[in-house]
């Protein structure tokens, strides 16, 4: 009579079981770690007249001010606006990354947050 679930010659079936949906979770949350960081966010502050976007790398791609928003006498107007815009759009990009990574880890239970994958 063979034995059941021990572990001389294998692992016992569960545990074999959740290291293959452990490698498919990973495997999952890489593939979508690879597209967030090609995803672009954009965001603006003044009503438009700056807009900026950012990689899901949180990378600053790009910038844009209209005309009527450089006034060599406001400086500051501008500094706060070009940071009011950059600070929105990385928040985009991290609600968006945690949402995708919480929809993949959402089996997990409260396990999810101690695991490196």
């Amino acid at each position: 009579m063979a034995k059941r679930g021990g572990f001389p010659g294998g692992m016992p079936g569960n545990m074999s079981n959740l290291m293959k949906q452990a490698q498919r979770m990973q495997r999952q949350m890489e593939e979508t770690r690879q597209e967030l960081d090609e995803k672009e966010y954009t965001a603006s502050a003044g009503g438009g007249a700056v807009s900026v976007t950012v990689s899901g790398k949180k990378e600053l791609v790009s910038v844009k001010l209209s005309e009527e928003v450089v006034d060599p006498d406001d400086i500051e107007m501008l500094q706060d606006l070009v940071v009011a815009a950059v600070n929105e759009a990385l928040r985009a990009a991290e609600e968006d990354s945690v949402a995708a990574m919480s929809k993949l880890s959402g089996g997990l239970g409260g396990m999810g947050g101690g695991f490196p994958f």
